[in-house]
C-alpha cells in the first residue's frame, strides 16, 4: 500500500497564509476597513492576498491611496490600471487638496510633501471613518517600522506610541478602538523584501516598469542616485549622467532615489536582493536620511 503525504509547504506558504488570516480576521472585526494601495510591491502583494482571502467576492473594503501629487507616472497609471483590473473601488485622496485647505503648509513650494501625507490621511480617515488602515510595511524595510505590532493602535489624534502598544499573543489580535481612534493593520510585517519578490515571481505578479532595469537621468547626491525630473532638476555643480536603474521602493519623486542594476526580471532582482547589506529604505529614500530618528517621528505623527 502506497502512503499518501501531504505536499510540502514552502515559507511562502506559510507567510500567505498568516497574511490570509489576518486579512479575514480585519474584515470580521472592523467595522469600516480599508486598504491602502499606492501601486508599489508590497501593496500589489496585499491585492493578491485580498484575493485569495475574498474571491470571488469584492474586498470587504475599499482602496485608498494618498496621492502626494508627485509620484512617478508609471506608478499613478499602474494604480489606475491595476484597480480597475480587478472591479474595485479606489479612494484617492490629494495632499495638493490639503494645501488648498490649509491643513498642510510647505516652506517652499517644490518642498517634498512625503511627510505630509500624514496630514492627508488623517483627513481621509476622519472623512470616510475608518477605523483599519491595512498597510504594506515591513518590519525589515526600516528601523521605526521593526517597532510597528501587526496591529498599531493609533489614538484619537492619528498619532502612534511606540511605547504602549497592545501584546499580540500567538494569532490573537486586538482590533478594538474607541470612537475617532483606528489602528494600523500590516498583514505583511513577517515577510522580508526578498520574501516579496519570490511571491512576485511565484504569483507572476504585474508591478510599474521602473522596478526593472531601465536608463534614467541621475545625479550622485547625498550618496544616492537622484533622478533628474521636471521636479528635481540637476543643482548647481552637479553632474547628469544616463544611468542603468531600477527603483528598489516607489514614493515622493522628491526623496526617492533609484539604485544602479542591471536586473530586468524578478529572479533578476531575487539574485541581486540576496546579497545586498543596505536596507531598502536606507538605499533608496532622501527623507529617511535626515535624521537617526525621521521615520519614527513621522510615524508618530501618522505617516504609515
Amino acid at each position: 500500500m502506497t502512503a499518501i503525504t501531504a505536499p510540502q509547504r514552502t515559507h511562502l506558504d506559510w507567510l500567505e497564509s498568516e497574511s490570509i488570516h489576518i486579512l479575514r480576521e480585519v474584515a470580521a472585526e472592523c467595522e469600516r476597513p480599508v486598504l491602502l494601495f499606492s501601486g508599489g510591491k508590497d501593496s500589489c502583494v496585499l491585492l493578491r492576498l485580498a484575493e485569495k482571502a475574498f474571491r470571488p467576492a469584492k474586498f470587504p473594503f475599499p482602496l485608498l491611496h494618498v496621492d502626494t501629487g508627485h509620484n512617478f507616472p508609471e506608478v499613478i497609471a499602474f494604480r489606475d490600471q491595476r484597480a480597475q483590473e480587478l472591479g474595485e473601488r479606489l479612494i484617492v485622496r490629494s495632499v495638493q487638496d490639503s494645501i488648498a485647505r490649509g491643513s498642510v503648509v510647505l516652506r517652499h513650494e517644490n518642498d517634498s510633501r512625503n511627510a505630509a501625507q500624514a496630514t492627508t490621511l488623517l483627513e481621509a480617515i476622519a472623512e470616510f471613518a475608518f477605523d483599519a488602515c491595512i498597510g504594506g510595511a515591513r518590519r525589515d524595510e526600516e528601523k521605526a517600522r521593526a517597532k510597528e505590532r501587526i496591529c498599531s493602535f493609533r489614538d484619537e489624534f492619528g498619532q502612534w506610541d511606540p511605547k504602549n502598544q497592545r501584546p499580540e499573543l500567538w494569532n490573537l489580535y486586538n482590533t478594538r478602538v474607541h470612537p475617532g481612534e483606528n489602528i494600523r493593520v500590516f498583514p505583511i510585517s513577517n515577510w522580508t523584501e526578498l520574501d516579496i519578490w519570490q511571491y512576485i515571481a511565484r504569483e507572476e505578479l504585474a508591478l510599474p516598469s521602473i522596478y526593472y532595469s531601465h536608463v534614467r537621468s541621475v545625479v550622485r547626491r547625498k550618496g544616492l542616485l537622484a533622478p533628474v525630473t521636471p521636479l528635481t532638476p540637476a543643482r548647481e555643480g552637479e553632474v547628469v549622467e544616463e544611468v542603468r536603474v531600477r527603483f528598489r521602493t516607489v514614493g515622493d519623486v522628491s526623496c526617492t532615489c533609484p539604485v544602479q542594476s542591471d536586473a530586468a526580471t524578478p529572479a533578476d532582482i531575487i539574485a541581486e536582493t540576496a546579497v545586498t547589506t543596505i536596507t531598502e529604505r536606507g538605499a533608496t529614500r532622501m527623507d529617511d536620511k535626515l535624521n537617526e530618528a525621521s521615520m519614527e517621528r513621522r510615524k508618530k505623527m501618522g505617516y504609515f
